[in-house]
């Protein structure tokens, strides 16, 4: 698999290496060690998540509280979806920038998303289904809610007509509300919260 870190620190695209033969494809889509021996990251699924979207479905962007943190290695295994990423790190050199994927099933090509790294989708197909493989379990109260609206953010979502998004989305608070609540983490050299 090729590990790529992107624009924000601590942000990576993984590319499975696929072998296909006369009955499909095999691939690998995580290896805990391959990850720790390019990040330094020792990452340790905690909990498996999957949100099944129809199209034109936005979430999030979200995020949550440190502690715990949650760290997320993210897989499209169905359909396609717009992913983005806006590092919410205070402190950090890329606080408030966003990377923009497009992932597919087809391709198999995750993310691992760093604590305090928020994290929002389209889907641009109907059934579309994403695996989260988190590093702490749910913990209720501890989310970070960002508006995938943010004027200020301005994210590139590129969605043809109104996105299909959630109340508690489309009331979350703007990157610069929850600056001034308190609720974003500081950066650390290192690349997390």
């Amino acid at each position: 698999m090729r590990i790529e870190e992107m624009t924000i620190p601590g942000t990576y695209l993984i590319t499975p290496e696929q072998i296909p033969d006369e009955r499909g494809t095999f691939y690998e889509s995580w290896r805990g060690d391959v990850l720790e021996s390019v990040t330094g990251v020792a990452f340790q699924p905690r909990q498996i998540n999957y949100s099944v979207s129809r199209r034109h479905t936005l979430r999030g962007i979200h995020s949550v509280r440190i502690p715990p943190g949650q760290a997320k290695y993210i897989t499209c295994v169905r359909g396609v979806l717009r992913d983005i990423v806006v590092d919410l790190r205070i402190g950090s050199p890329t606080f408030g920038e966003h990377r923009v994927n497009e992932i597919d099933a087809d391709s198999g090509t995750s993310l691992y998303v760093p604590e305090g790294v928020g994290h929002g989708f389209l889907a641009l197909s109907d059934d579309a289904c994403i695996c989260y493989v988190v590093s702490s379990a749910y913990v209720p109260g501890t989310q970070i809610d960002i508006n995938p609206l943010d004027p200020d953010l301005a994210l590139p979502w590129n969605c043809p007509q109104a996105p299909l998004i959630s109340d508690k989305d489309a009331k979350a608070p703007t990157v610069a509300e929850a600056v001034r609540a308190g609720l974003l983490p500081r950066f650390s050299k290192a690349g997390t919260a």
